[in-house]
């Protein structure tokens, strides 16, 4: 069983990724990590009627090169954890209603996918099963029509606003005898700075971030230079800039560790991302198309993969109500670490 320190649950039979799939769209595949996805759709309709169909597409095609890596049949995941943006998590499941596997929908804004792994991990940790996947996805076209305006309206783009990720990634997680481990997670707390701008998320994820760090660093005694890289998830140029502002204040130092999956998944200078990628698939691609892949070279040894999440809605926003955000933590190691 997981043992307590604090907020930070360390696991004892420390799960492990079978495999993994990522899947993006054009955009992504002009990107710095193109050569580590699995599929590459060379435009966003992914051959689909609307947005939302081609985003269901990103999630079933993630799940089954997942299985397919793993030679998992749908009938020994005993549970998918997933989610997306979308009202009523539209994605996850009339992406994933085929596989026929037991399903928990979360929600977690663009910190779903460290929210997944979670949920997968804990869920195998306490003995409910032998396999479980953590999925997630985003669609910069549809997201882009629930939260701010549709492209049609051809609106100006400001300089904090980020872009959404047209990707999915899915992780398979096991109780098998080798393969990358996670180690312990923390969950988030929700935190609320009083940031009301839509189009600056990374401004108001940040102090979630840099709680969740924190309590990581004092519930285990770890230090951040003990890990090759500490991600974030999509906090971007501005986010990522007050998160280590922040930090450094309160005592600590992410030099040379840090990396924001905003900043890894696009080229800011010749795409014009603005500040850099966003969305559930952000983080999620990046693990499974980057940081799962650099850890089972050897490459990586000891990560903490902290997705971000901004937890707005869209009317309650328009109200005048801030952006609360969000940051879970998953400690994931190459074996042997």
């Amino acid at each position: 069983m997981a043992v307590r320190k604090g907020s930070t649950l360390v696991l004892e039979t420390t799960p492990r990724v079978i495999s993994y799939g990522a899947v993006g769209s054009k955009k992504e595949s002009e990107g710095p990590l193109a050569a580590g996805f699995d599929q590459l759709f060379p435009d966003s309709t992914l051959g689909e009627e609307t947005w939302e169909k081609a985003e269901c597409r990103l999630q079933k095609e993630a799940i089954r090169i997942a299985m397919e890596k793993g030679k998992v049949e749908p009938e020994q995941l005993h549970c998918l954890f997933a989610g997306d943006l979308l009202n009523q998590c539209t994605s996850s499941i009339y992406g994933l209603r085929e596989v026929g596997a037991p399903f928990v929908g979360l929600y977690g804004a663009c910190s779903t996918m460290a929210e997944s792994l979670v949920m997968a991990s804990l869920f195998l940790e306490g003995g409910f099963g032998e396999k479980a996947a953590a999925i997630t996805s985003s669609h910069f076209c549809s997201a882009e029509r629930q939260f701010r305006f549709p492209l049609e309206y051809g609106g100006q783009r400001t300089p904090t606003s980020q872009w959404t990720v047209t990707g999915s990634g899915a992780v398979i997680l096991g109780k098998e005898i080798r393969g990358v481990k996670v180690c312990g997670v923390t969950i988030g707390r929700i935190r609320d700075m009083g940031v009301t701008d839509a189009n600056n998320m990374g401004a108001a994820m940040a102090p979630a971030a840099a709680d969740t760090l924190e309590r990581f660093f004092g519930d285990t005694g770890r230090k951040p230079a003990e890990f090759d890289l500490i991600a974030t998830g999509d906090l971007g140029k501005v986010g990522s800039d007050l998160l280590l502002e922040v930090l450094e204040k309160d005592g600590w130092s992410l030099s040379g560790r840090h990396n924001d999956c905003g900043l890894m998944i696009y080229d800011r200078e010749r795409q014009q991302v603005e500040a850099g990628g966003s969305g559930c698939g952000c983080s999620a691609s990046v693990l499974c198309a980057h940081i799962l892949p650099a850890l089972e070279r050897g490459e990586l040894k000891n990560v903490l993969f902290v997705a971000t999440g901004a937890l707005m809605s869209t009317t309650v926003v328009q109200q005048g109500e801030s952006i609360p955000g969000i940051a879970h933590l998953v400690w994931l190691a190459a074996d042997p670490a």
